[in-house]
């Protein structure tokens, strides 16, 4: 998740952290809030389902419920990770245990605001790979207190400037997803995504 939000001056600020040493994958790199979709996250309790545009590209190459859990669980991973909560006052009946935050706060996860940046997967050979897509929602969209307190798996949550972004110690993927950021930023642009074949990353529209 790229949660982004716009400071007095007009610039745009987003947030990361930094990976706990005890990772074995990307230790001590600052990224976006984000992890794995569980089978659960498909029968996320949402408020608003997630965008005709969105969904109409993620379908492309997912299923219709598989492309509803990806959004669901970018939104469930951020509120651990971070604190922040994506969502709108509404009530949940039965809360898991994956939306009990959501629910103490009197509130239901929301898909609406989510805007499609770009999808990246790690190159064959890697000895951990990824599928990810990265979403973007404005902060105008969280719900309750913005203090950051997750659950300590991203350390250093810190809001800084695109500029400031790239001079933290960042994977090559947030670099890639920076740019692509920056020009949808921009305006309109195209949802590219990054895939590998033999000769490198090859940069296609979604």
């Amino acid at each position: 998740m790229i949660l982004t939000r716009e400071r007095h001056n007009g610039e745009t600020e987003l947030l990361l952290g930094r990976r706990s040493g005890g990772h074995v994958f990307m230790p001590q790199k600052y990224v976006f809030p984000g992890g794995r979709v569980d089978r659960r996250d498909g029968f996320a309790p949402l408020a608003r389902e997630p965008g005709s545009e969105v969904m109409g590209v993620l379908t492309r190459v997912l299923t219709e419920r598989r492309a509803r859990a990806a959004a669901a669980a970018s939104i469930r991973e951020t509120a651990e990770e971070t604190g922040l909560l994506l969502a709108e006052p509404r009530p949940i009946e039965k809360p898991s245990r994956d939306w009990a935050p959501f629910a103490e706060a009197g509130a239901a996860p929301t898909a609406a605001p989510l805007q499609l940046v770009t999808r990246a997967i790690t190159p064959p050979g890697r000895p951990r790979r990824f599928d990810a897509f990265f979403f973007r929602a404005d902060a105008e969209h969280l719900h309750g207190s913005t203090a950051l307190a997750g659950s300590g798996e991203l350390e250093d949550l810190r809001w800084v400037s695109l500029d400031d972004a790239h001079g933290l110690d960042i994977p090559m993927v947030t670099r890639f997803v920076l740019g692509e950021l920056s020009e949808h930023l921009k305006g309109k642009a195209p949802i590219r995504w990054a895939r590998p074949t033999r000769s490198g990353l090859a940069l296609e529209e979604l």
